[in-house]
């Protein structure tokens, strides 16, 4: 039986929540797990703590055969390195546009209607 660590969803439309299992290759993604070795909720503003996991149960799997998902080896990097990445500032404000005033849009439009002249 080839086991994999990989993450079973959960949660409900347009809010994703996701367990870290240890599960038989060949289950569904949703099917019964071996064993859960952790959480993963994208939706956690602070991105330290999106991510739980049991880091000994996790390498004893690995120690025994398990291999990691590709996205749950990156979370596992991650977490053991406690690496994720600086938050960027929030983007900067642009100015509101200035409106130009009626009257001045009117004595712009009438300006190059006087312009061509017959001399």
């Amino acid at each position: 039986m080839v086991v994999r660590i990989r993450m079973k969803r959960l949660g409900r439309t347009h809010r994703p929540f996701y367990r870290i299992c240890v599960m038989d290759k060949l289950q569904a993604r949703d099917a019964e797990a071996i064993e859960e070795v952790g959480t993963y909720d994208p939706m956690v503003k602070d991105k330290s703590k999106r991510v739980t996991m049991n880091l000994e149960r996790i390498k004893y799997w690995v120690s025994v055969g398990a291999q990691p998902s590709d996205k749950v080896a990156v979370l596992i990097k991650k977490f053991e390195t406690n690496s994720w990445g600086a938050e960027k500032p929030p983007a900067p404000l642009t100015p509101p546009k200035e409106k130009k005033a009626p009257e001045a849009a009117a004595a712009e439009g009438e300006a190059p209607a006087e312009a061509p002249a017959e001399g």
